[in-house]
Parts: structure tokens; sequence; C-alpha cells
């Protein structure tokens, strides 16, 4: 059903999601990439393609995605993920052939998925703190409206704002421009609750939204259960139990549409643009964002 506002608005949802979904940006791995022919028959150009680093993925990959991408025309942001770089050398190593290779001007600093790190660093301050990331053009963060129990154990999120309170005093002085990209997450309320306590705590770094993109419903709870997706599992977990909707693939058309009309309705809200986690394929991702009103890949010669 069509969402209507104000006549000199947004009118209909189809207009929503397209003004939402302009700028979206998406993440693969370097196996994932390696299913692609061409990025450019699938993104527009200048997307942003963040390179997620799995621990055990030799930096060789990493960097020849990252390589292979900007000759395609798109913007790289490989992740650091802090628990799995032994030491400050290691990382100057994989900045350096990053620049060198890709010209590699973005990065997303996180602490990683692993519990216990490998070496010096334990989390994206200490990243920052080296002062190897002075010069890149864009820095972002992992953002967690669902909480971290990872990091706040106790269920809280004590630790994580005192972190997004220096993260934000680093913004204000820093050149490079900077933002939170989140977990994905399947319910608008929890992330708009989140985004205004945000605000509310004086951080104002824009928020880039985790979505899941479209896939079959088994693999989302799969995905969201091992990367702790908190309240908003419930959504799937509600779904699932409805035989009609069991076998149907997921698509993140409800979640994204009300984070839009919340948007329309309070232009300062923090959220950005979408981020996207395509869980389903890159391909599948990238045919719903241009069918909900995202741009649509050029054509091209190179096929």
């Amino acid at each position: 059903m069509a969402l209507f506002f104000k006549p000199e608005t947004i009118q209909t949802t189809a207009a929503l999601l397209e003004g939402f979904l302009q700028d979206y940006s998406i993440e693969v791995m370097p196996r994932t990439a390696e299913k692609v022919e061409d990025f450019r028959t699938l993104l527009p150009q200048k997307t942003r393609v963040y390179i997620a680093h799995i621990e055990g993925t030799p930096i060789a990959d990493m960097v020849a995605t990252a390589k292979r991408l900007r000759q395609e025309g798109f913007d790289v942001m490989p992740h650091f993920p802090a628990r799995i770089i032994p030491d400050r050398a290691t990382l100057a190593d994989w900045i350096a052939q990053y620049q060198g290779e890709a010209d590699v001007k973005q990065a997303l600093l996180l602490a990683g998925g692993v519990s216990t790190p490998t070496g010096d660093f334990d989390n994206s301050m200490q990243l920052l703190e080296s002062g190897l990331f002075d010069g890149f053009e864009r820095l972002h963060f992992a953002g967690h409206p669902e909480g971290n129990r990872d990091i706040d154990r106790d269920g809280g999120d004590r630790v994580v704002m005192e972190a997004l309170k220096w993260k934000q005093a680093y913004a204000n002085r820093a050149d490079a421009k900077m933002a939170l990209a989140t977990q994905f997450c399947f319910e608008a309320g929890p992330v708009i609750k989140w985004a205004d306590r945000l605000a509310d705590e004086g951080i104002d770094l824009p928020i880039h939204i985790g979505v899941a993109g479209p896939a079959k419903l088994q693999t989302l709870i799969k995905f969201a259960i091992a990367c702790g997706v908190g309240p908003s599992l419930k959504v799937l977990q509600k779904r699932a139990m409805n035989v009609t909707k069991l076998l149907l693939p997921y698509a993140p058309t409800e979640f994204v549409t009300d984070l839009a009309a919340h948007k329309a309705r309070h232009p300062d809200f923090g959220i950005q643009s979408v981020h996207f986690f395509p869980l389903g394929g890159i391909k599948t991702n990238a045919a719903w964002a241009t069918e909900h009103g995202g741009r649509a890949a050029q054509p091209t010669s190179h096929s």
C-alpha cells in the first residue's frame, strides 16, 4: 500500500525508496566477488563496495579484489579487523599494498569477529591511534543498533557508547569523512530508537544502516544467529512459523520502507544511506535495489 505525505514532498512508497536507496553500498568477499564476471553490469558506477576480511583470507586475495573493483570503476572500502592483525608492521604493509595496487583511500575499521586478539590490536580505536590511516579520505566504524555482547557482555551498551563518543571526538578534529556502518537488522523500531539515542548522546556520525539483501529465510536465520543479531531476529522467527511464508524468499522491502518513511517525516534522522549484505547473492541483491529505486548499472561494452 502506498504511503502518502504532503503533496509537495514524497507521495508514494516507490518515491520513498528511490530517495532512500540512492548511493547505497554493498559488501563482498574475495570468494564471492570471483563469481561475478563484471560488477559494472550489476552496480552503478562509483558504488562503494566494502571488502570483508574474514580471518584466514590471504591479504593478496583482498588486495587483488580491491584492485579489480577499482579498475571497474568502484569506490573500494576494505575491512581492517583489529583482532586479526598481528602488529603495526603488518598493518602498515597491508595499507601500503592496498594503496600501491588499488589506490585505496577508504577503510572500515572494526574489532573483528574473533574473541581473542591475534596480536597487538583489540579495537578500532587502536588502529586509528597507530597514525597509519592519516591521509585516508573516508573512515567508517561498526555500529550495533541491537547491542554487541562481545563488547558489552552484560547486554547493555556502556562500553559501546563510550567508544562511539571517543570516535565522535576524533571525527570532530579529523580531516577524513567518518560514518557508522551497522550490522544488518530486520525491524525498523529498534534501529530508530538506537539512532535517536545516539543523537541524544551528542553522536552525529552519519549512519549507513545494514540491510540483509533478499535470501532464503533459512539462510538469513543462520547468518543472523551467527552474527549476533538481536531482538529483530524475532521478525524472521515469526515468519518461519508461518508455513505459507516459510519457503518464500525474504526481501527487505518492509524494513527499508519503514526507515525511508521515518526519514521523510524526520529529515534530520541520523540514517544517511543503506549498506547491503548480499546474503542471497550479489546479483539478486543488486536486482532488488534497482527494482526498488536504486540507481541502475550503466550499459557497458565490457561483458
